[in-house]
């Protein structure tokens, strides 16, 4: 009964949208993914394949196949030849594609959030969140006229003139992780292909509905065939990609191991990597803060998403006083209700996998090994008709240093770490130690400390008395230090430079050239 329940919700999530669009995946159980190749959904013939779970309940829910190489041959040369036109489309026409897109994808948010809950686990409410930062970015993309505009200066010596334009590349790729199966994939191919490039996306295997569906919005919003093409995979996949000559870019968002080791292959392969990666983000909390605010936005941050967040506020410093704060903290985390998704009250989800689950009650262990005191434990929760899910319930450790197996990595869970400082100044020397640069944030109601903090500690996204502070997309995201590798960040007018590459013009036209200097008014004498 709970099989067919699952196999029932897998179909009904996506009812408005299938009602519109074509169904995805086939009837039978467990249904199988296809890919998207040259406009079309096509069966893979792999003898290989990943099966999906649902994160609430470790049951199978679909496959998702390995490409074959024939199959990823098949999708960059789809790219390739799509390429051309694509790029000498008029900017307009791009334009009208992509706002025809948002509009499609606004009218389906809480269908895609359906489905991003059935893959990934996060609640209704997260995915819906899920969809509309990406939606944020796609709108961003719609001002392509305003951000590809180039730069030009006359007269820089006598009758010359010189003129920059921001050209695409061509076929550019994305990998994309598990956590954000909307927002990640949203913030890659709208900026690359609005920008004129062609688009090879690779979900996780984990969760490819929501990028399936995207797809086919996408096609009916009028991007031509091949402009988008998806496989799906695991490391041959990722291989291909970085190693592929037709393929010029190559964005991911992801774990560190997998990171760098795109960086460093996509690079020695002549290709532009922008990789974002793990991160240990902290918050100061000062003991001026408002504190009901910033016990609710630590909670917030530490817990929201099952912790499965690179901006997930995971580790808090309480500066003085503030450490007296940590009785009433634990009470709010407590509150925090653990269920499946789409259950209603729902407040923390599943963890991925199982393998997930064990990783992050592995580190919580660690920790108290290692010194740390338990302040809440959440490894035996028990959600009552979800007894097989991933659940790991908000953890907080405190007494935690930074020397503390659970500190140096990344937990990637609903644990929040505690540490304490007597100033300022020892909160931003333990933030300036750690060796990541995603996102911090300082509470304080002080203008003078927190213009102190921001000047100071070195992270790429820091937030004043805000938890998660992802820009909107028309700044750029700029994680920094461990947690980034490139030198062009992700959308906004960074996402637009990573796309786009500069043709310069220099041009001279002598003024004694010019022809017909004055109207003839005579009779012409035919040259006598």
């Amino acid at each position: 009964r709970s099989m067919n329940r699952h196999r029932s919700a897998l179909f009904s999530c996506s009812l408005k949208i299938c009602s519109t669009y074509p169904r995805l995946i086939q009837q039978e159980f467990p249904p199988t993914t296809k890919l998207f190749i040259d406009g079309k959904f096509v069966e893979s013939k792999t003898s290989e394949w990943v099966d999906i779970h649902n994160p609430a309940t470790n049951e199978v829910i679909g496959r998702v196949p390995k490409a074959t190489q024939a199959e990823m041959l098949a999708a960059v040369d789809s790219c390739s030849r799509a390429y051309h036109s694509w790029s000498e489309t008029s900017i307009l026409t791009r334009q009208q594609i992509f706002l025809r897109y948002q509009q499609l994808i606004k009218e389906n948010i809480k269908e895609l959030a359906k489905l991003i809950t059935l893959e990934q686990g996060k609640t209704l409410a997260d995915g819906e969140g899920d969809v509309f930062r990406g939606l944020q970015v796609v709108e961003h993309a719609c001002g392509i006229t305003s951000l590809m505009l180039g730069e030009t200066l006359p007269s820089i010596t006598k009758d010359m003139d010189t003129h920059t334009y921001r050209l695409p590349l061509g076929v550019c790729a994305g990998i994309t992780p598990f956590n954000f199966p909307a927002m990640i994939p949203l913030w890659m191919f709208p900026m690359g292909m609005v920008c004129g490039n062609t688009y090879l996306l690779k979900p996780s295997e984990r969760v490819p509905g929501c990028a399936m569906l995207l797809a086919k919005m996408l096609q009916d919003a009028g991007a031509p065939d091949g402009t988008l093409n998806i496989i799906h995979g695991q490391h041959e996949a990722v291989n291909f990609i970085c190693d592929h000559p037709a393929i010029k870019a190559i964005s991911f968002v992801g774990s560190n191991q997998a990171g760098e080791y795109i960086y460093e292959r996509g690079s020695k392969n002549g290709k532009r990597v922008q990789s974002n990666m793990g991160a240990k983000n902290h918050g100061v909390v000062m003991p001026d803060a408002n504190k009901e605010n910033t016990l609710n936005q630590l909670v917030g941050a530490a817990f929201g998403a099952a912790g499965q967040r690179c901006m997930a506020l995971s580790t808090a410093i309480l500066v003085g006083e503030a450490r007296s704060w940590l009785p009433e903290l634990l009470e709010r985390a407590k509150a925090l209700r653990v269920n499946a998704g789409d259950q209603p009250g729902a407040d923390v989800g599943p963890l991925i996998t199982p393998q997930a689950k064990a990783r992050v009650e592995s580190l919580i262990q660690s920790g108290v090994d290692e010194g740390a005191t338990l302040l809440l434990d959440g490894r035996n929760v028990q959600v009552k008709g979800y007894e097989n899910g991933n659940f790991v319930g908000p953890t907080i450790l405190s007494k935690v240093t930074p020397q503390m197996k659970c500190y140096t990595e990344e937990i990637f869970g609903p644990v929040l770490l505690v540490l304490e400082a007597d100033s300022l100044d020892e909160a931003v020397g333990i933030v300036n130690k750690n060796p990541y640069g995603n996102g911090t944030a300082i509470f304080t109601t002080n203008g003078a400390t927190a213009r102190k903090y921001t000047h100071e500690v070195e992270v790429g996204q820091v937030g004043v008395n805000v938890p998660i502070p992802v820009p909107l997309p028309m700044f750029s995201f700029t994680g920094s230090r461990g947690s980034f590798r490139g030198d062009t960040n992700f959308y906004g007018k960074q996402g637009i430079y990573f796309y786009t590459q500069i043709k310069t013009v220099t041009s001279q036209w002598k003024a004694e050239d010019a022809t017909l200097k004055s109207p003839a008014v005579t009779m012409p004498t035919m040259g006598r």
